[in-house]
């Protein structure tokens, strides 16, 4: 871990995460898991009330904790330099990434957005085209290619040590659907099944995780896909189940999503094969990757930060020694590790390269809108072919 050289933490600010929200409280916790940044200011509803109501729990002040994301932005820029945020969080719905992303960016600040980017494809365009011209810190929080053994995967690829890649397969799948009963209105995640606020539904909520797992394991840059989405619960108005076939130059690749097949929590299973070796993880075993020979007893690679074959960045990604196991946190803790150094570095007049080997960037923001919207129409049309 690299230590912030500018003598103290930096200064986060949280958009969304009042209530029964998850993901808001969770990057909370991953952005401080390293004493490297400290929450300080929030927007943490769109109810100006609830906002408020919901600081002090979070450990932000009164005098920081605001009604809407349009009065904390402008308040923290009229702020001292040395007393403003350095970076904004943003964990609401998908409809609203946009706004609050380009007011952020045009404020001055860096952001960190969970996915996906936005609910269209212009929006994504236009926020990759404003990161460029500010030069700010950009993050999309796809957080499983913060796993250690999914970076360890990676650089596995990228040495060879598969081989040509020849076929990719991740599959999504969850059940909470399932116990959704008629009428019945979820403890979170409303404005999920509402068209206008998600844009989709099970394919930009996970499906988008599984699209860009292919992308940074393999490095692939898919060219077409053919997709079947279907809505199967009578209380969805959005998709819950899909395939995607992908075609790339160098490989083909399978997609599947569902948030109705019974009996699954989280299980988001990644496997690719290539001309010597093929390798699989599974998110609900994170810290093992499974490595297949032909002829040849299958290798089991456990997170080790000690051991001879682990790669630097699965190493780098590593918090705990061997068997002591470290999950979904510390991923979400990784990508912020990640964002800091370059905000760090930015801010010490250094250069950086965001690779999208740390964290996820605006422009991996942008493939999974692309995805999305590839995958609906394609379905649209049976199946058709459609360009990426």
């Amino acid at each position: 871990m690299i230590n912030p050289p500018l003598g103290r933490k930096l200064r986060m600010a949280l958009i969304g995460g009042a209530g029964n929200a998850f993901i808001g409280p969770v990057h909370a916790t991953a952005a401080q898991l390293d004493h490297r940044a400290e929450l300080v200011a929030g927007a943490l509803s769109s109810d100006a009330e609830k906002s408020r109501a919901a600081a002090p729990a979070m450990g932000i002040a009164a005098e920081r904790s605001y009604g809407s994301y349009s009065e904390l932005l402008a308040a923290e820029a009229a702020l001292p330099e040395d007393q403003r945020i350095d970076f904004v969080t943003i964990a609401t719905p998908n409809d609203t990434h946009f706004e609050i992303a380009r007011t952020a960016l045009q404020a001055g600040f860096d952001v960190v957005c969970d996915k996906p980017l936005t609910i269209a494809r212009d929006e994504a365009e236009h926020l990759a085209r404003l990161v460029s011209e500010t030069g700010q810190v950009f993050a999309l929080t796809h957080n499983y290619s913060g796993y250690p053994m999914v970076r360890q995967a990676r650089q596995m690829v990228e040495a060879g040590e598969l081989g040509q890649v020849q076929a990719v397969r991740v599959n999504y799948i969850q059940g909470f659907l399932c116990g959704l009963k008629p009428g019945e209105v979820p403890a979170r995640g409303v404005w999920k099944s509402d068209p206008e606020k998600a844009g989709s539904g099970t394919l930009g909520d996970i499906g988008t995780h599984a699209y860009q797992l292919a992308c940074y394991v393999t490095g692939w840059q898919p060219t077409e896909l053919s997709s079947v989405i279907k809505t199967f619960h009578a209380e969805r108005k959005l998709e819950d189940y899909g395939h995607a076939l992908i075609r790339c130059r160098e490989a083909i690749g399978m997609i599947t999503f569902s948030q109705i097949t019974h009996g699954r929590l989280n299980d988001l299973t990644l496997e690719v094969d290539g001309q010597d070796a093929s390798l699989v993880w599974r998110q609900e075993e994170p810290n093992q990757l499974v490595v297949r020979r032909f002829g040849e007893p299958a290798q089991v690679f456990d997170r080790n930060p000690r051991a001879a074959y682990t790669h630097d960045l699965s190493r780098a990604a590593s918090r705990l020694p061997a068997a002591h196991p470290e999950g979904f946190f510390e991923a979400f803790a990784n990508i912020y590790q990640g964002v800091f150094d370059h905000i760090v570095a930015n801010r010490s007049g250094q250069q950086f390269v965001c690779d999208g080997s740390k964290y996820p960037t605006v422009q991996d923001g942008v493939a999974g809108i692309k995805f999305v919207q590839a995958c609906q129409a394609s379905s649209a049309a049976d199946g058709i072919w459609m360009e990426l």
